[in-house]
């Protein structure tokens, strides 16, 4: 494996440390999902499992709290789904910047994730994970690895075990 972000081999120590069959995938540098589906052969759009971090704002309209999102490639979030899940009147996606600092963790030397490559396993940055149930209705999902030149399939249910998300229609 060439040298990717640092939060790949911790994805894939923890993989292979569960008994998680998965399979990598080294391409050009994709920057939409369905550039990511057209070089990951056998794998559809619908099965790309795509990581947001989002700022849930408090009813007094400041940044609550940061959670990450995650949907299938093939789909949008639906902003009135967000809202009346997390119970706001407002849902931002994450700054660069502000992404930047919540990827940054100790097991990759403080190095932030490549930006349009951040992992679903928003647990190992602290962020509770909400996962649209579309997602998990496909047995294999497949994800950038902290490098959009760099993804990772792996079973559904490993991911539902290891993340342990809540299960929400989002989309």
């Amino acid at each position: 494996m060439n040298e990717y972000h640092p939060i790949a081999n911790v994805i894939l120590d923890l993989l292979k440390k569960e008994g998680c069959w998965h399979k990598t995938f080294e391409h050009e540098a994709v920057k939409t999902s369905e550039e990511a589906a057209d070089l990951r052969q056998g794998y559809e759009l619908k099965q790309g499992a795509k990581a947001l971090i989002m700022i849930v704002l408090g009813k007094d309209g400041q940044a609550d709290k940061k959670k990450m999102l995650v949907i299938p490639g093939d789909r949008r979030l639906k902003n009135k789904r967000v809202r009346k899940f997390f119970k706001t009147r407002s849902v931002t996606f994450a700054s660069k910047k502000e992404a930047d600092e919540i990827t940054k963790i100790k097991e990759t030397n403080y190095v932030p994730v490549e930006f349009g490559g951040v992992p679903p396993f928003g647990n190992l940055f602290g962020l509770e994970v909400i996962v649209d149930p579309a997602l998990l209705e496909n047995e294999e999902i497949v994800f950038n690895a902290g490098d959009r030149r760099f993804s990772v399939a792996m079973k559904s249910e490993d991911f539902v075990r290891l993340v342990r998300p809540v299960v929400a229609r989002i989309t």
